[in-house]
């Protein structure tokens, strides 16, 4: 807002009260002209403070002008009265030229620092951006250097532990047909047999993270994926006494991807929450369109997961369950990103989580 009219007509109007106060004041009241004639000091410094040199010397003139003739005709005495009132209205002047200067610079000095500070503020927003990058770079490079271990180890596992495995499970099938059921041996055999297929899964894991997999892209329907996810993961919720249900969208959502590990990843977050959930809760599966695409939320009523483990539950072996490997969100991550699309973990402590899969529309 301008407020410099309103400034100026205050001066005006200041300066005209004083001089009416000084011509309809009788002159024999000599104290109350002496103290009319130092209230013109009030709009002048006012104007030097709000326009600088050139409002308070101007203001100064102003007065000189307005006040000189109640000094020479109204008081009749001309040149022969007291120099005193001469050389107040050169301290008008000197005054309003000093005072506005020295506001001025003021002002001048304020603004200078006012675009000093903007561009400190300006550089720190560019250096946390930079830091910010530089961090998300070395994050990148640490995962690829992760990766890149993975790779090495995938080849050594796929020789030195698939094979021998494949062995332990067809020898422990050939001795499992020489026991009956509910013997003690045959029940050690069930378990050798479990064993061998949760390492196997393991390698599997291993072998996903570690090294791109051709992919067979095409329309993908997100709700026939996660009608299929439900489908397979209903028992083991009615076995936990879970209440799982899908929400799927108005109209249909497809995306351009491989149907078959979109439903590795999906299939790796629902059973991520059915074990989070205690009995008695609930896993919803929710399916939207939004501005930026197809998203899809995996809310869950667990305990929630505290902030220093949701920051590293991506990671590449980090887990918190005592027969956990942490490879099947660092799986599902790399599926979901495969599909440029991003995944992102909500949760508050005691109330739940949420898995958040967004992907944009398809080309």
């Amino acid at each position: 807002m301008n407020r410099t009219p309103l400034r100026i007509a205050l001066l005006g109007l200041s300066i005209l009260g004083i001089s009416l106060l000084h011509y309809f004041t009788p002159l024999h009241l000599h104290y109350l002209h002496d103290i009319f004639q130092r209230f013109y000091y009030l709009p002048i410094i006012l104007a030097a403070l709000w326009f600088g040199f050139r409002g308070g010397l101007g203001c100064a003139l102003v007065v000189s002008v307005v006040y000189a003739p109640h000094i020479l005709f109204q008081w009749g005495e001309g040149f022969t009265l007291g120099m005193e009132k001469y050389l107040e209205i050169v301290m008008y002047n000197v005054v309003g030229a000093t005072t506005g200067l020295l506001a001025q610079r003021e002002q001048e000095r304020n603004s200078e620092l006012e675009r000093t500070a903007r561009g400190l503020e300006e550089s720190n927003r560019q250096l946390t951006v930079q830091s910010e990058r530089i961090i998300a770079v070395e994050e990148q490079l640490r995962r690829s250097e992760k990766l890149s271990t993975l790779g090495e180890m995938a080849a050594v596992l796929a020789h030195e532990i698939r094979n021998p495995l494949g062995s332990i499970r067809g020898t422990a099938e050939i001795l499992r047909d020489d026991y009956r059921p509910g013997e003690p041996k045959h029940e050690f055999i069930e378990i050798q047999i479990k064993e061998t297929e949760r390492l196997n899964h393991v390698v599997e894991d291993f072998l996903r993270l570690a090294r791109p997999q051709a992919a067979e892209m095409r329309h993908c329907s997100l709700r026939e994926e996660l009608e299929t996810i439900v489908t397979l993961t209903a028992t083991e919720a009615r076995q936990r006494g879970i209440r799982l249900e899908l929400l799927p969208a108005a109209d249909e959502l497809t995306v351009t991807g491989d149907g078959e590990k979109l439903r590795q990843a999906f299939l790796n977050i629902v059973l991520n929450a059915l074990q989070a959930t205690p009995a008695g809760g609930s896993v919803a599966i929710t399916a939207d369109r939004t501005s930026q695409g197809s998203e899809i939320r995996f809310t869950d009523t667990g305990p929630g997961i505290p902030a220093d483990v949701r920051e590293r539950i991506f990671e590449p072996f980090f887990t918190t369950k005592p027969d956990g490997t942490g490879l099947g969100l660092a799986v599902t991550r790399k599926i979901i990103e495969a599909h440029n699309g991003s995944l992102v973990v909500e949760s508050v402590i005691g109330t739940g989580t949420t898995v958040v899969a967004r992907f944009p529309d398809r080309g």
